[in-house]
């Protein structure tokens, strides 16, 4: 009896040191984990002093000789970009937070050139901010060697036509400036290629992949919010819109007519129309948006780990649902739903009875409470989308402009980088050219249009084998709608998405994150979606000592 009773007492005090260093141990990662909060607090006041005091003593200088406005830009300009060097992880997501909103932000501040461009403040210097570490940690900065060639193929080319065609184009000009239209162009063509980089080195854990597709989603459901009150104050008289406009004018999205957020719409209701910018600058740019919102929001909708993310991922696609059909957006209207219903055969989800009624079922009661309070709207949305497929049909438009381009202004270099691009009219003559590859073809010839191809040929090669590579079945999934999106913007001609926002942004971006899902893929522990790193610790030193017990008594 008495040996019993001493084992255990060794076995009762050898469990309460197990506990002690376990304690310990917490505290030392605690105090570790403090101290190196205060360094990046005591590094973040220092270099924000220093950017502080130069971007002041710039924005001063460039103030009296400028203008107050240009030296307050100047100020805030450095002083962001100068954190978004330092901080290059941060700098990304403000990034993607500022996107959406970015067309709201230009008009409310001011319409000026350098507020459309200031989203790039963020991720220029993120860039090479991401570059810096990626150095001094012996880390490769390059995710993809076969996509590397055709990138540098076709930056070549460009660059012939930039010197041999825009800068023959700026020796016989006087009062143009076709050889900045020409670097404007190539920033266009190329300037958010480097994003898969940043989006690769961006998700390091399932933890953060997770936390970008919430992020993601929360922003879509913003701006849908956003879209719809726009709509409210229309009719309900608040807004003017464009009711009091004349002749022509009753047809044009204008600035003028800007209600709440975003840039020019069109709103006369006399006449059938309707052409709602949302949270950017144009309404074909937000028609886009709820394109690309589309794919994002069905991958979360149906592979979301956590139920109530899931849930508000179905609420989501609701409502860019719901808004391309009050939007006026004749696109987005044809291709939300077929979108939706393609993603659900080629990825399977409609076979996944367990989710796939729920998101049937909820979209089917958000879609027809709305057409049944509103008959009127989606029959007149249905007749200006007939009404435009007869008097232009899709097929024959394409058709007509890859003619125009090939036969009639077709050259070996083409006419110049940035002679089709609408945002470089401010500096030289620029062509409307409705279509992407015509645009292309326009621009920089059939050879670099072949070169382009290539490229994003490539990239739809190199995501297809990424996420056919993940074993996981959450991330496969997702993967799944990122290739598809990839695959649909790649070989998409109508009109010019990849141009600008927010398509040129999230097509580079969630490719480099569908390149990322198989490094993801090989994490040992699955993310626990519902816990946070806590709530893990806890549930490991509680297995702590029973480990501890059992050897013990072995």
């Amino acid at each position: 009896m008495p040996k019993r009773r001493s084992s255990k007492k060794k076995a009762k005090t050898k469990k309460t040191t197990t506990q002690e260093s376990d304690v310990q141990l917490s505290l030392k990662e605690r105090l570790a984990l403090k101290r190196t909060r205060d360094r990046q607090r005591k590094a973040l006041i220092q270099f924000a002093g220093i950017a502080g005091f130069l971007s002041l003593v710039v924005g001063a200088a460039a103030g009296l000789v400028a203008g107050p406005k240009l030296g307050l830009g100047a100020a805030v300009g450095i002083l962001y970009m100068s954190l978004s060097f330092k901080y290059p992880r941060y700098a990304l997501w403000g990034f993607l937070i500022y996107l959406p909103f970015g067309g709201t932000i230009t008009y409310t501040i001011g319409n000026s050139p350098l507020l459309q461009l200031a989203k790039d403040g963020f991720y220029i210097p993120a860039l090479f901010g991401i570059y810096q570490y990626c150095q001094s940690k012996k880390q490769p900065f390059i995710i993809s060697k076969a996509l590397l060639i055709p990138i540098i193929v076709l930056f070549g080319y460009c660059c012939v036509v930039l010197f041999f065609v825009n800068g023959a184009q700026q020796l016989n000009s006087n009062d143009e400036l076709p050889f900045f239209l020409g670097i404007l162009g190539l920033k266009v063509l190329m300037g958010y290629i480097p994003l898969t980089i940043c989006a690769y080195h961006l998700i390091t854990n399932k933890q953060t992949f997770f936390f970008l597709m919430r992020l993601t989603l929360v922003l879509i459901f913003s701006c849908c919010v956003l879209a719809f009150m726009q709509y409210a104050l229309l009719t309900v008289g608040i807004c003017e819109g464009t009711r009091a406009a004349e002749g022509s004018d009753l047809f044009k999205a204008t600035l003028d007519a800007r209600c709440l957020v975003g840039g020019a719409l069109l709103y006369s209701p006399q006449q059938g129309q309707i052409r709602l910018p949302g949270t950017f600058v144009a309404p074909w740019q937000w028609g886009w948006f709820l394109i690309s919102s589309t794919f994002l929001c069905f991958a979360s909708a149906f592979n979301e780990p956590a139920v109530r993310w899931r849930l508000f991922g179905m609420a989501s696609l609701g409502a860019v649902s719901v808004m391309a059909v009050l939007s006026g957006q004749r696109i987005a209207l044809a291709l939300v739903p077929v979108i939706v219903v393609g993603l659900l055969i080629g990825t399977g989800q409609i076979s996944n009875l367990k989710k796939f009624i729920p998101v049937a079922i909820l979209l089917s009661v958000v879609l027809t409470v709305a057409a049944w309070n509103n008959p009127e709207i989606v029959e007149e949305r249905v007749a200006s989308f007939q009404s435009r497929w007869e008097a232009s049909p899709p097929q024959q438009f394409i058709v007509e402009q890859f003619e125009w381009a090939i036969y009639e202004n077709g050259k070996l270099l083409g006419n110049g980088l940035g002679r089709a691009t609408n945002s470089g009219r401010a500096l030289a003559k620029t062509a409307l050219v409705e279509t992407y590859y015509p645009k292309l073809i326009y621009e920089i010839g059939l050879i670099g249009t072949f070169a382009f191809l290539a490229v994003v040929t490539t990239l739809t090669m190199q995501t297809f084998k990424a996420y056919r590579s993940v074993r996981d079945r959450t991330l496969r999934s997702y993967g799944a709608s990122f290739w598809f999106y990839v695959l649909f913007i790649s070989y998409n001609t109508y009109y010019y998405p990849l141009d600008v926002d927010p398509v040129s942004v999230y097509y580079w971006f969630f490719a480099g994150v569908l390149l990322r899902l198989p490094v993801l893929d090989k994490e040992k522990s699955p993310d626990d979606s519902e816990d946070d790193v806590s709530s893990r610790k806890k549930r490991k030193r509680s297995r702590r000592p029973l480990r501890t017990r059992a050897k013990t008594f072995a």
